[in-house]
């Protein structure tokens, strides 16, 4: 075993970074090197900014990690005392953790996530932290599922969409011949939900009733096609950061019914998605769907009636509960990491080729 390694610090007094390279193969530890690299004072500033007490966003983010990881903890227990299977039986867990912000253009990613808390928690060790190894190779960060899609749903005899609808849409093209592509298409859920929370007081609209209630806007369905991201080409990821209620309210007519924009935002949704699959995974011949989106009725028959001449189904009927699959896919990043196997993502984010993605949290 290597007996080399790299001790880092930077202390609250903000003087720069220290490293020291330290020799563990003798009686002794003997420091081979040191090196220390000052902060600029635009670094030092910014942290001194974030340092500063109070209920600000930094206490808010670390509130937010903790509280989370008791939740996930209690899904943890709760998935293995209904399985009757002991947390000592359990590798690992992959914890993606909430993404609060994701801004590739800028080069960062932030998941709030306590993955020391939960393996404390649990007992069992957690790999955390996916994305970050990805983007310090160039890539977008996201989405990460496609690799998981590919070991799981690819098939010679068919070029094959998954479509994950959560609160972003995802598309993994796996197609009959060739290499896997993935990337954000558009919004899934998020307008949808965010449209329900502010008019109906509901987490979401169940099935679409609501939609189903009220009519389509031509026009306003052609404003939001109008969005550059659309027509933006692969490797690409979005979230929140554009597709909020901001981003609609700007687009919104003067006069407008409630249930016609949940209406026209139920056809975005189906016509971002289906645009995208004919713009950069020609030749699919068949589509399933997942995520919490695949449950919404209304928007699966608008999916099914924009892709004429192709199969469209959930993933359920290839052995995966709609509901199970990005959670499966992070059991099986998991695995991988510890494994200390690279997954190639590089048609997908752009990457710059196989990485270890995910840091490790022993029990």
């Amino acid at each position: 075993m290597a007996a080399l390694f790299v001790g880092l610090m930077s202390g609250t007094s903000l003087d720069g970074a220290d490293a020291a390279l330290v020799d563990f193969a003798g009686d002794r530890p003997r420091t081979l090197g040191f090196a220390s690299v000052p902060f600029s004072d635009a670094l030092r500033d910014d942290v001194l900014a974030l340092s500063a007490p109070g209920r600000d966003g930094v206490e808010l983010t670390a509130s937010v990690a903790r509280e989370l990881a008791h939740l996930y903890a209690s899904a943890v227990n709760e998935v293995l005392d209904s399985s009757g299977v002991k947390a000592a039986a359990v590798r690992a867990i992959g914890c993606h953790g909430q993404t609060i912000r994701h801004r590739p253009d800028l080069g960062f990613t932030v998941q709030v996530n306590d993955a020391a808390r939960l393996a404390e928690l649990t007992g069992i060790e957690v790999v955390a932290d996916f994305r970050r190894r990805d983007m310090a190779a160039g890539g977008q960060g996201a989405p990460l599922v496609p690799a998981f899609h590919e070991a799981v749903f690819r098939t010679a005899s068919a070029s094959r969409a998954v479509v994950n609808i959560g609160g972003i849409s995802n598309i993994t093209w796996l197609p009959a011949r060739g290499r896997t592509l993935g990337f954000d298409c558009g919004p899934g859920n998020v307008l949808l939900d965010g449209w329900a929370r502010r008019h109906l007081g509901t987490r979401f609209d169940e099935d679409g009733r609501w939609a189903s209630a009220g009519r389509t806007d031509p026009a306003l369905l052609a404003r939001l096609l109008d969005e550059p991201y659309l027509a933006q080409r692969p490797p690409k990821s979005t979230g929140r950061e554009l597709f909020r209620l901001e981003w609609l309210q700007e687009r919104l007519p003067a006069d407008y019914r409630t249930a016609d924009v949940q209406s026209t935002l139920t056809d975005f949704t189906a016509h971002s998605i289906v645009r995208a699959l004919r713009e950069f995974c020609a030749g699919t011949e068949e589509v399933f769907l997942a995520g919490g989106g695949a449950r919404n009725r209304a928007l699966v028959e608008r999916i099914r009636a924009l892709c004429e001449g192709c199969r469209v189904d959930l993933t359920d009927a290839l052995g995966v509960p709609t509901a199970h699959v990005e959670s499966m896919a992070f059991a099986w990043l998991a695995m991988k990491c510890v494994q200390r196997e690279p997954i190639d993502l590089s048609t997908v984010t752009g990457a710059a080729g196989p990485r270890i993605l995910g840091a490790i949290y022993p029990a």
